[in-house]
């Protein structure tokens, strides 16, 4: 899942970004408020980490815009204000739910999954299922044949690109840019590192190999054909 986190406080920004890298989540950052706003207009994310105080255009007046324009992605509200009354205005314009700092990212992390939760239209976005393997986005659990395989928080971001992508190939390019962020030279053989460990969970102890390699192109997850 991609979130977008609004927050011009470095110290608080690095760490719930780096939180969220931690736990398999693609991240995008901005500090000003007019920033965050033109990415989110044209681009889209899963959940967003609303800051209420944000240089360019403060983060009740983002909200605002985005509702404005028919944008219901789940806001989470992320603040010092803490007065009751700023809660209320936050949620009464579309603020999916509050959280005062400072607060423990074991408890953001909840939040989030509960309000992108919240808004799943059905189980399609919340479960992914590619021949005889599953993959829970909410509980983080993925399984085949009914056998719990345990993945990585990076290994698990790899694995759901490629079932959100069942039957395609997706090219090096693209995992680099929704799994690590171009934070990795685009030479460097982290992706076939990777892929090689998913390969070894997921298909080895199993008779039907689902990660398809297209030499010099990229991977494919898809079952017998």
């Amino acid at each position: 899942m991609k979130i977008l986190v609004a927050e011009d406080d470095k110290k608080t920004a690095n760490f719930v970004n780096s939180g969220l890298r931690s736990n398999g989540f693609s991240v995008e950052w901005y500090e000003d408020g007019r920033d965050a706003l033109s990415y989110c207009l044209y681009n889209e994310c899963d959940a967003i980490v609303l800051d209420r105080m944000l240089p360019g255009m403060d983060g009740l007046s983002v909200l605002k815009a985005l509702r404005a324009a028919k944008k219901q992605t789940p806001v989470l509200f992320l603040t010092s204000i803490g007065d009751v009354q700023d809660r209320v205005e936050g949620l009464t314009e579309g603020a999916d739910d509050y959280l005062v700092k400072p607060f423990h990212f074991s408890e953001l992390l909840a939040r989030l999954n509960s309000i992108v939760r919240r808004h799943s239209s059905d189980a399609s976005t919340t479960e992914l299922q590619v021949h005889d393997l599953s993959m829970d986005l909410l509980s983080r659990v993925v399984k085949r044949q009914d056998v719990t395989i345990d993945l990585l928080p990076r290994e698990f971001a790899l694995l759901e690109v490629l079932m959100r992508n069942t039957g395609r190939v997706v090219t090096r390019t693209m995992l680099l840019e929704q799994v690590w962020d171009y934070n990795f030279d685009p030479n460097s053989t982290v992706i076939e590192t990777y892929i090689s460990r998913l390969r070894t969970k997921i298909d080895k102890p199993f008779e039907t190999s689902l990660l398809h390699t297209s030499r010099n192109v990229g991977y494919s997850l898809h079952g017998p054909r």
